[in-house]
Formats: C-alpha cells, structure tokens, sequence
C-alpha cells in the first residue's frame, strides 16, 4: 500500500475536501520551507524511491526514442512513404506525444492521481510497442502464407503510433512533479537536483536508443529492432511497481481546469463593464476578487493570474523546439547522404543523436555540481530565464553549422566526390563528405537542451501552484508539440512557396534542393524569438515557493510572491 500523504494524515475524515486546494498548497509548501537542516537528496534516505522513479523514464525513453529515432528512415523504406510525408509524420507523432500531456495532466490532478495515470499510460503504451516489431515482420520468408498489405501496414502502423502518443504523453505530464513530489520538503536545491538527474536519465535512455537501437533496425531489420523498444517499456512497467509500496502519493484535489476556466471567463465578462479600479489591481481578473466584491478567493485569482505570467514564457519556447525537432527530421535527411560505410560497418544514421545525448550526460553533472554553483559563489547566480535564454542561442548556432555541412556537402558532390550506399534496403547517392561532419551541430543543440529544456521543467515546476503541477508541465511539453506542429507546417509552406517558384527547398530528394536556406530561415526566426523572450523574461516576476513562514505573514497569509523583476542575462540577477 502506498504511504500516506501529509494531507492525508493531517485529515483522516476525510475533511481535506472542503479545503481550498490552493490554501492547502500555499501551506505545505510554507511548512516545507521551515526546516533548514533538511538533508539533500543522496542524504535523505529515499534515494531508493527516486531511482524507481528514474529507471522507469530511462526505459521509457529508450523505448520513445528507439521508435522515433528511426522513423523516418522506416517511412520511406519500409512503408514506401516520401521524404516530405516521412518527415510529416515523424514531426506530427512527436507533436501529438507532446500534446497529450496537457489532458495527461488533467486527468492525473482531477481523479486518477499521479501514479494511477503513470501506470495506466505504460500499459496503453505496451500495446503500441508490441505492435510495431509485429508489423514489420517480412511474412513471406516464412513460407506461411500470411502477409500484410503495404496499406494494411500503414493503417497498422498509425494506430500503434497513436497508442505509443497516448503512452508516452501520459507519462510525461505526471512522472516529473511525481518524482519531485517525493522530494517537496527537502527544499529547493533537492528538486533542482532531481530535474537534472532526471534528465540525465532521460538521455541515458537515449544514449541506448541510439547506439543499440537504432543499429540493429537498420542492420538486421525494423522486427528485431523493434523488439527491444517493447521489452523496455515492459521493463518500465515492472519497475515502477517495484516502488509502489514506498512512494509519497498526494490524492488529487479536484480539476484546476474548471477553476482557471471560471475565474478567467468571469474576469474577462467584467472587462467589459465600467468598475471603480482600485489602486491595487492590475488586471480585470482582479475584479472577482472577494475582496473587490467578487465570489472567487482571493488566493484562487493570485494563483490563476500566475500561470498568465507563465504562458508568455512557453510561449516563446515553441520555435524553440522546432528548431530541436530537426535532429530526427531534416538532420537525419541530410545524414543519409553523407559517408556511412566505412569498410563493412555501416555507421546507423540516426546514431548520430547518440552525441546530443552525450553531451547532455556530461554537461548535467558538471552545471549541476560546478557551473552553476560557481556563478552562486561569485555573487551572479543564472536565474531560470538566463538559462533558457541561453539554451536558444545555441539552438541557433546548431542550425547554421548545419547549414554550413550542407552548402560543404553539396558541393563536393558537384566536384564528383559522391557515392551510393544502401540503408535498410534502400539506395541513396551520398556526399564522400563524413557524416561526423554533424557531429557539432548534434552536439550543441544537445547544450541547448540542458539549458533551455532541463530549466524549462523546473521553471515549470517551481512556478506553478503544487495543485496544478500536472497540468502546467502538461502545458511546458506542449509547447514541444507546438514546435513540431510549427515545423511541420514549416515545412509545407515553404516548399509550397519555393515550388512555386521554381526551386524546391525541400524536395524528395534533397540532393536537388536547397535544405541550407530552410536552416537559414530557422535560424533567423529563432534569433528573431530569442529577441521577443529577451523582452518577456525582463518582466517577469518570480514566484518563490520557499520563502519563509515570516515572508508569508508579512504578505498577508496569501503565499509567498516575491515580486523582484528578472532581466535576462543580467549578471547580478539571482534566483
């Protein structure tokens, strides 16, 4: 039996119910913060609850990314798919596995919970996974008299990826704040901690995928390849059982959606009505205040008005992921006519993700123990927003080296430097240029993730009110499905507006467009955002969910706000 929540044991009848959930949390987190002699992570005696945790998103991810690692290259030799429509749907999968969360996160706060919602997510996700290896089976060496038609396959094929988006977007919205729930009153440091390891795992589980995983597709078939994506996530499954008896559950406090949804279409019918503005509002949301003569706790408004300050933030963070979403699309596109084979080993394409994982692995440690307490003893802590702000010049840099390999790459094969090679069964004339020419633009947008990803999840975390946690990182990741959508529709618009003019960018073979100037534009458009969230981040206002109980009677029992401004990039910003 999982343990007792502290709301749980603090109200044994049952009259938690009739509290105001945002109250609650407000509290918790007040409490939390008293103790300063917490023990960190390593120290605190649960270290074997949180390896639960993370072993079970390490499987998980090995099994998302030795699925959409290749999936491109199955589009197109084993489905008979377009280079176009291939990197459709690999973009369109990843983006509905991102959106998916947001109704994960929903579902988890407002009647499954958490860990209920985990769970069942594995088991729909297993049913996709299994069907995959099957599919791909080739019956007709078999003799059997069974087989399967190229549309059968494809119908087949889109249900899996369907119930592996259902899966993987479940997990994702709740396994998180799940982890760092058995966390909360250690502090600040301990969560930030747990987001980092988090990641690591995440990309340790990459790291598999893309050395182990993808090789044996494209060597010895999608059917035994896919076979270890499916053991995984069978693996996750038993793994996040194992820990059931020990996990710190919270029982979910009722739908947040329906409270936003009711203070902000209130707030906004009373935008239309002339009302005596005092002094102290600055929104009409303000004007349901029960203090203002609204029906609405006052506490219930501050805490939707917080994730308005959020949205604008996520908001810039789309293209963001547009841009890291190339690395299994238009990367992997370009790979694939660059040198593979090199004697009798056959390099796998999308093994070249394998160096964006490990420089993550690396580089988590060493910003987690070193960098970022170095800049804190030098008096110029990176604030959240410095972070991600930082993360998106690289994304850019990561495009325009990949530019710069594919104008190199073109023009060797003009001076007759190309060769033709043969991936899963299907033939393409490469440039003699070495596919490890990719390894910087791999590599740096891998740098961008620890930065702009890894601070996302805890910048989604910490800003949120504990009731809402599941929803608001169901929002984050969402904007990860945004940025694949974006691409996609990217993708469409400009080869419709290059065709028409003669010059396809993005053509089936892209030996004959012009994939330099599509890195160009994402380029200049992140640029161009980056400037935007530059504007945002100086006004936002953090939220500290670990000020002291004395913080909190001084603002009047409303929580704790601290309302000093962040400007980016500034040196003298602190958390």
């Amino acid at each position: 039996m999982a343990q007792k929540s502290d709301l749980e044991k603090s109200c044994p009848n049952g009259q938690a119910q009739t509290e105001d959930p945002i109250s609650l949390s407000l509290e918790r987190k007040s409490s939390q913060s008293n103790n300063k002699d917490v023990p960190s992570l390593f120290k605190s005696g649960r270290l074997h609850i949180v390896m639960c945790i993370l072993f079970c998103e390490l499987c998980e991810r090995l099994t998302y990314y030795s699925i959409a690692g290749n999936l491109v290259l199955y589009c197109t030799s084993a489905l008979d798919y377009s280079s176009e429509d291939a990197a459709t749907i690999s973009l369109v999968f990843s983006g509905t596995a991102y959106f998916v969360p947001l109704f994960g996160g929903w579902l988890a706060d407002s009647f499954a919970g958490k860990y209920n919602t985990i769970y069942g997510s594995l088991l729909i996700y297993m049913i996709g996974a299994a069907l995959l290896p099957v599919i791909s089976i080739e019956f007709e060496n078999f003799n059997s008299g069974l087989s399967l038609s190229d549309s059968a396959k494809q119908g087949y094929f889109m249900f899996a990826l369907i119930t592996i988006a259902i899966g993987t977007g479940g997990i994702k919205a709740n396994v998180g704040p799940f982890g760092a729930q058995q966390l909360d009153d250690l502090g600040e440091t301990a969560i930030q901690t747990f987001f980092n390891w988090f990641y690591w795992f995440i990309n340790m589980g990459s790291t598999i995928a893309f050395s182990i995983g993808v090789y044996v597709q494209q060597e010895y078939g999608f059917a035994l390849g896919y076979t270890i994506p499916a053991v995984s996530i069978f693996a996750a499954i038993i793994i996040l059982a194992i820990g059931k008896a020990w996990y710190i559950v919270h029982p979910p406090e009722g739908s947040p959606l329906t409270t936003v949804s009711k203070v902000v279409i209130t707030g906004a019918s009373q935008c239309r009505h002339p009302h005596i503005d005092a002094p102290e509002m600055d929104s009409c949301i303000d004007r349901v205040k029960e203090s203002y003569g609204g029906k609405f706790p006052d506490k219930t408004v501050e805490e939707v008005k917080s994730l308005g300050r959020i949205m604008p933030i996520f908001a810039t963070i789309v293209l963001y992921w547009t841009v890291y979403f190339q690395m299994s699309t238009t990367y992997l596109l370009q790979g694939e006519r660059m040198r593979l084979i090199y004697g009798n080993f056959s390099i796998p394409v999308a093994s070249l993700s394998l160096f964006n994982s490990i420089v993550i692995l690396i580089l988590v440690p060493i910003v987690d123990r070193f960098v970022y307490p170095f800049f804190a003893r030098c008096g110029m802590p990176l604030s959240k927003l410095q972070r991600i702000g930082i993360g998106m010049i690289f994304a850019s840099i990561s495009v325009v080296i990949a530019a710069g390999i594919e104008i190199a790459r073109k023009n060797i094969m003009q001076e007759g430097g190309w060769m033709e090679q043969e991936l899963a069964g299907e033939k393409f004339n490469a440039s003699t240029l070495s596919v490890f020419a990719q390894i910087p633009q791999f590599t740096i947008i891998g740098a961008s993730e620890v930065f702009t990803s890894i601070t996302g999840l805890e910048f989604a975390y910490s800003q949120s009110p504990s009731y809402m946690q599941g929803v608001v990182m169901g929002l984050f990741l969402a904007t990860t499905g945004l940025g694949s959508y974006v691409g996609s529709l990217l993708v469409a618009i400009v080869n419709s507006a290059s065709r028409a003019q003669g010059a396809e960018w993005f053509p089936d073979e892209i030996n004959d467009g012009y994939l330099e100037y599509y890195f160009f534009l994402l380029a200049g458009l992140m640029l161009i955002n980056f400037g935007i969230f530059v504007i945002i981040a100086k006004k936002y206002k953090y939220v500290n969910q670990y000020s002291s109980e004395d913080e909190r009677r001084r603002s009047g029992g409303k929580g704790s706000r601290q309302g000093e401004k962040t400007p980016l990039l500034s040196e003298s910003e602190c958390l």
